[in-house]
Formats: structure tokens, sequence, C-alpha cells
């Protein structure tokens, strides 16, 4: 068998062993392009360094537009453009609505715990666990009393970032404790509602009872003469809605807000009829005698200080 390697065309005989000048320049080649490849990453690095910074800017759901994130929150994170409210947690709407430092919570000892053992894509247990990591909350409702314009009042807000602010026992127990408070002292009761969910499943029937519970705490309440104004912001839905977020004597709503019992898709596919668009907004619902009165976030604490005053509390 000849095994003699063939000669090229100049009559040399490449070796196996001495790279062909194709070889060296492919060699050549990729050296560079790895070497361009990296000037290119620290070029992007270099870039990103100079770049604006992230979380620097946020999009409307409004009017999408683009908008200064600082240039919001000095508005009550109320769009400069066209007023859409962007969601506020528990803590800051008490910044924005009690005088500074006035705040006293109450019931803060109060805990949820997991009765029924209840599990779904995680246990109840470990859900509890990790909104309370999350959201710096121990449960979707913060009670207490403070000062509106140095008028002390009773004062609770849900927070639609735990558990979508639905109302388990311990919500029930806080705001049923904040009432009795508010009859026992004469102070008007303030409930401002962020709850896109109703009765919290993961309790059954021990979280269905808090709304006839903080119900009957209200009519009590308004026996005694007390001043309850509720404020319904986006979303109050479900459960709350259709009960103590309903019972105010006044009540008034953001611009905009979702409000309503169940989901537009359920409410058509049970009574099969087309539903008027934007039936469940607060301009809707206060054409309609639902609620009384649509107050944009930064004059919701005058408004609120004037009708305690209006009515004497």
């Amino acid at each position: 068998m000849d095994t003699t390697i063939p000669a090229d065309s100049a009559g040399a005989t490449p070796s196996p062993e001495s790279p062909s000048p194709q070889s060296e320049g492919a060699k050549g080649n990729g050296t560079a392009n790895q070497a361009a490849s990296t000037d290119s990453s620290a070029a992007a690095k270099n870039t990103r360094r100079k770049g604006v910074p992230e979380g620097l800017w946020l999009k409307c759901d409004g009017c999408g537009a683009s908008l200064y994130r600082k240039e919001v929150q000095q508005q009550l994170n109320v769009c400069p453009k066209c007023h859409h409210h962007f969601y506020v947690g528990a803590w800051e709407r008490i910044a924005q609505v009690l005088d500074e430092g006035t705040f006293e919570p109450m019931n803060e000892q109060l805990r949820p715990t997991d009765p029924l053992e209840f599990k779904d894509r995680r246990p109840y247990a470990e859900r509890l666990i990790g909104e309370q990591k999350r959201t710096g909350l121990t449960d979707a409702v913060l009670t207490g009393t403070g000062m509106i314009r140095a008028r002390r009042v009773a004062f609770a807000v849900t927070d639609s970032a735990f558990i979508m602010g639905s109302m388990g026992s311990v919500v029930g127990e806080r705001l049923t404790r904040l009432i009795e408070r508010a009859t026992e002292q004469n102070l008007a009761l303030i409930i401002i509602s962020a709850s896109g969910g109703g009765a919290r499943m993961h309790e059954g029937i021990l979280s269905l009872m808090q709304m006839a519970k903080v119900s009957a705490a209200l009519a009590r309440y308004h026996e005694a003469g007390g001043l309850f104004i509720s404020v319904l912001t986006n979303p109050t839905m479900g459960g709350v809605a259709a009960s103590f977020a309903s019972l105010g004597d006044l009540v008034f709503a953001e611009p905009k807000a979702l409000i309503g019992f169940a989901g537009p898709r359920t409410i058509k596919a049970t009574i099969g009829i087309e539903l008027p668009e934007g039936f469940q907004t607060s301009e809707f619902l206060l054409e309609h005698g639902y609620i009384d009165r649509i107050v944009h976030r930064r004059s919701l604490k005058t408004e609120i200080a004037s009708v305690i005053d209006y009515c004497g509390k």
C-alpha cells in the first residue's frame, strides 16, 4: 500500500506537523476576532455604565408616555400628563393622607395562620411567609389611629400587593377591632380599599365570615352616630367591594379605578348580555349613584378633613 504524500503544485510536500499558511491565517483571524469580541464586550460594559440607570424611567399605563420616575413620585404617583393613578402601597398611602409621624398601628400582633393546611401551587403557610418577606407587611391591611390636618381619626388601608388584598381572618379581625375603637372613642373612620380579591380562599369559611363580621361592626358604629368615609382605589373588587367598602356614609373613589364584585367576563357569561363599556369604572359608578365623589389623590387629604369638619366630628 502506497503511503506517500503527494507533492503540491509547487513541488513542496506539506508536513502534517507544520500548519499550512491557510491554517496560520485562520488562527490569526480567530485570535483577532476573539480580541475584537473582547473589546466589543468591554465597550458594551462601558456603555452600560455610562448609560441611563435602570428604573429611572417608567411607562404610564394610561397614556403610554415615558415618565421620569422621580417626577411621578413627586406627584404622589400620578402621571403628570394624563393623571393616571399608579399603584401605591399601604405605608405610602398612610404617608400621603395622615399627618407626618402621627400614625399609631393597632393589632400588629395578629398574624395569619393556616387552619385548613391549604395547598394549591404551594402551601398556604409558605405563601404567607413569602408575601410577608416580599411586601414587608404581616397581612393585607394596616390599621391604627392618626391625624388628618390635626383631626384624630381611625384609619385603615388594604394593599393589593399582599395576596391581592384579599380578606382573610386577620384582615377581618383587624378591621373589626378598629371599628370598635372608633365607636368607643367617637372617631371618624377612614378605610382606603385597594383589594383586588374578596374572601381569601385559603381560609375557606373562616374568611367568608369576615364580610358579615366587619359589616355588623359598621352597623353598630353607624347606630352610635359615627362617620365612615370609604375610599375606593384601583382595584376594589370581590367581597371587599360587596361588604365594608360600599357601606360608607360617604364613598369616594380615585379616577378610573376598577370597582365591582366579579370580573366583566364572569358577569357576561352569567347574565348573557353585552355590558356597557367601562361599567366598572369610578366614572360610570358615579353617574349611576354608587359612589358620591371622584377625588384626585392630591386632594384626598383636604377632602376628608373638610367632610370631618362639616359633619362635626
